[in-house]
C-alpha cells in the first residue's frame, strides 16, 4: 500500500488533491481512498490530507501515521508542525517553494527531497496561488505513484473547462520539473 500525507493550509486544496490522487489510482484500476484532518475549518489553519492507494481493497480506516510521501503545499509549516513525524525510511519529500532542499534545510532527510515552485506555476498557469494540483503532478514525477495522464484525466474530470485545462498544464509542467530535477540528481550522484 502506497500512502501519502498532504500538509497545507485552509484555502490551499489538500483535501482536494488527496481525492484528486484518489481518482487518479481508480483511474488506473486500483482502489484508494482519500480524507482530510483538521481543527479549525479557517482560511490559512494547517490541514492534512491523505490518500492511499493499493492494488487490493483498503480496509484501514484511520489517518496515515507512516506515509511513504509527504506533500508540504505550504514552506511555513516546515517550522510550524512536524510534517515529516512517521515518514517512512527513504520516504519521498515534495515541498512547494522556489528555494533549494540546501535553502530550506532538508539536506539531512534520507529519502528524495525536492521543491517546486508550484504556488509561482499556479499563478502563472490560472491566476491563482493555488498549488495543489501543481504539486500532484510532481508527486507523480516523483514516486510514480499515479501516471501524469490519469492525474490530468483526474482534474479534467472536476474541473471541465479551462479551469480543468490550465490545472492539468501547470501539473505537466511540474512533472516535467521534477522528472528533470531527477535526471540532474542522478547525473551528479553518477559522477561522485
Amino acid at each position: 500500500m502506497f500512502q501519502v500525507r498532504i500538509h497545507g493550509r485552509g484555502g490551499q486544496g489538500a483535501v482536494t488533491a488527496a481525492e484528486l490522487l484518489s481518482v487518479a489510482a481508480f483511474m488506473e484500476g486500483r482502489h484508494a481512498q482519500a480524507f482530510p484532518s483538521f481543527g479549525s475549518e479557517r482560511t490559512g489553519a494547517p490541514v492534512v490530507a491523505f490518500c492511499r492507494i493499493d492494488d487490493r481493497p483498503i480496509r484501514v480506516r484511520e489517518p496515515v501515521m507512516r506515509p511513504d510521501a509527504l506533500v508540504v503545499q505550504d514552506p511555513t509549516l516546515l517550522h510550524q508542525v512536524n510534517v515529516f513525524e512517521g515518514l517512512r525510511p527513504g520516504g519521498s519529500v515534495l515541498v512547494n517553494s522556489p528555494m533549494s532542499v540546501e535553502e530550506l534545510g532538508l539536506m539531512e532527510l534520507p529519502g528524495p527531497v525536492l521543491t517546486v515552485p508550484a504556488t509561482a506555476l499556479a499563478v502563472r498557469h490560472f491566476g491563482r496561488p493555488v498549488p495543489n494540483i501543481v504539486l500532484l503532478g510532481g508527486l507523480a514525477a516523483l514516486t510514480g505513484c499515479v501516471t501524469i495522464d490519469s492525474l490530468t484525466a483526474a482534474v479534467h474530470e472536476r474541473f471541465p473547462g479551462e479551469l480543468g485545462r490550465a490545472n492539468a498544464a501547470a501539473a505537466r509542467e511540474a512533472h516535467a520539473h521534477v522528472s528533470k530535477a531527477q535526471r540532474e540528481e542522478r547525473a551528479h550522484a553518477q559522477a561522485d
